[in-house]
């Protein structure tokens, strides 16, 4: 990391507390409840995130974590469940967190207290795979299949890869369906809110409510309107701002499936899609 990067990293939460505190006219922040905002990757966080910045506006939340919590390193390797727990507990009180978080015992445990509100990001398993192969190949140069997909000859080829998973030359990364287990996971938490990235893009004002309602249901009264709450988050959505926006559109899949990709991806993952309900068969 740069020295820029960590006066950047080491300055914005002083920054932001002080927004905060002038725009709150308070020095603590814990009165709200504890917000968690999680995303399968590259499933919509970033769009998640700018929303939860629109709730340190809507009420007393001193801001959102820079970094997210992660299980899977960057390097593809994995932190153990007490260096998950240590990072989740280390959120400042008031502060709003996210991250990339499996649903193990002890994550759930934590997170799925009755005093806290947590929402879920998931995406159609085919654009993710889409979004997957463009970040890895063109925009993030220390993925660690960067340099794999970069020897291969086509995109076509690197979205077979993304499909069937590898396991070989020091490289692993599972399939499709077994990237989704841990979506099904959260799916089955009903203290988590599980938002369909292509709801809150094609109903956005209707899942925004509903998370509105989330943080409600802690016993916690908002401070406005909710029609004010809710102008207040929309104005905060700018995907164009996010480092890693591509095109943030729904099905894209389209444009990048041939019919090879539709019938290994059918082998793989089965009835996936059916399940999440993107699909009501496997007759797409």
């Amino acid at each position: 990391m740069s020295i820029p990067d960590r006066i950047y990293r080491f300055a914005r939460p002083i920054a932001k507390y002080s927004q905060s505190v002038l725009r709150w006219k308070r020095l603590a922040f814990n009165e709200a409840p504890p917000i968690f905002g999680n995303a399968k990757p590259k499933s919509g966080s970033h769009l998640l995130t700018q929303v939860l910045s629109g709730f340190c506006q809507i009420a007393p939340y001193a801001y959102v974590e820079t970094e997210p919590v992660r299980t899977v390193k960057k390097d593809g390797g994995r932190f153990d469940a007490g260096q998950v727990r240590a990072e989740l507990k280390r959120i400042p009180s008031g502060v709003i967190g996210w991250g990339y978080v499996d649903a193990t015992p002890e994550n759930v445990a934590f997170l799925c207290q009755p005093n806290r509100v947590n929402y879920f990001i998931y995406r159609d398993p085919r654009d993710m795979l889409i979004s997957h192969v463009f970040f890895a190949t063109d925009m993030h140069e220390g993925h660690g299949m960067h340099d794999y997909y970069q020897n291969l000859s086509d995109f076509d080829e690197r979205l077979k890869v993304a499909i069937t998973g590898i396991d070989r030359d020091g490289l692993y990364m599972v399939d499709v369906l077994k990237r989704y287990q841990g979506v099904f996971e959260w799916l089955e938490q009903p203290q988590v809110l599980c938002i369909r990235f292509e709801d809150l893009i094609h109903k956005r004002d209707e899942m925004l409510l509903a998370m509105l309602d989330q943080v409600e249901k802690t016993g916690y009264a908002l401070p406005m309107p909710r029609a004010k709450a809710l102008g207040i988050i929309v104005e905060t959505i700018q995907p164009k701002k996010s480092k890693t926006f591509r095109s943030g559109k729904t099905g894209e899949w389209r444009k990048y499936f041939k019919e090879e990709h539709k019938l290994l991806f059918k082998e793989v993952a089965g009835d996936l899609l059916a399940r999440l309900g993107y699909e009501r068969g496997n007759d797409w």
